[in-house]
C-alpha cells in the first residue's frame, strides 16, 4: 500500500496464563489482547484472520477463520476494536504473527499485517 487510504494499526499485548498451564506436561497457555485501529480514510470491515504460531521447537501451526471472536467488526476512520483470545504451545517460548483480510465500504479488499510478537513464560527470556 502506498497511501494512507486503508491504514490499519494493530497492537498486541500477550500474557502467560499460569493457572491454565501445566509445564510438567509441556502445556503452556497464553492470552493476547489485540487492538485494531482504523487510521485510514474509509470505514473497513474485518473479514478473516490468519495466524502463524511458531513454538520454540520451530513447529508451526496456522489458524484461519472468519472474523475474530465470532465478530466481523466494522471500523470507521479513527475507531478501534479490541478483543482478547488465546492459544497454547508445547514450549515456554514462541511467536505469533499474521494478518486480517479487510474490506472497505467501497468493496476494496486488503490485508492488514499483524506484527510478530513473542509468547514467553515470565523469566524465560533475558
Amino acid at each position: 500500500m502506498t497511501d494512507n487510504t486503508n491504514k490499519i494499526n494493530i497492537e498486541v499485548s500477550p500474557a502467560y496464563i499460569a493457572e491454565q498451564s501445566d509445564p510438567s506436561n509441556d502445556h503452556y497457555v497464553f492470552s493476547y489482547t489485540v487492538t485494531i485501529r482504523n487510521e485510514g480514510e474509509e470505514p473497513a470491515r474485518l473479514l478473516t484472520r490468519h495466524w502463524v504460531i511458531t513454538d520454540g521447537d520451530g513447529q508451526i501451526q496456522e489458524v484461519r477463520g472468519e472474523g475474530v471472536i465470532g465478530k466481523q467488526p466494522v471500523l470507521a476512520p479513527g475507531e478501534d476494536f479490541s478483543y482478547t483470545s488465546g492459544t497454547f504451545m508445547h514450549t515456554p517460548v514462541g511467536t505469533m504473527r499474521g494478518s486480517y483480510q479487510m474490506i472497505t465500504d467501497s468493496g476494496e479488499k486488503f490485508e492488514a499485517d499483524i506484527p510478530g510478537f513473542t509468547l514467553s513464560v515470565p523469566n524465560t527470556l533475558h
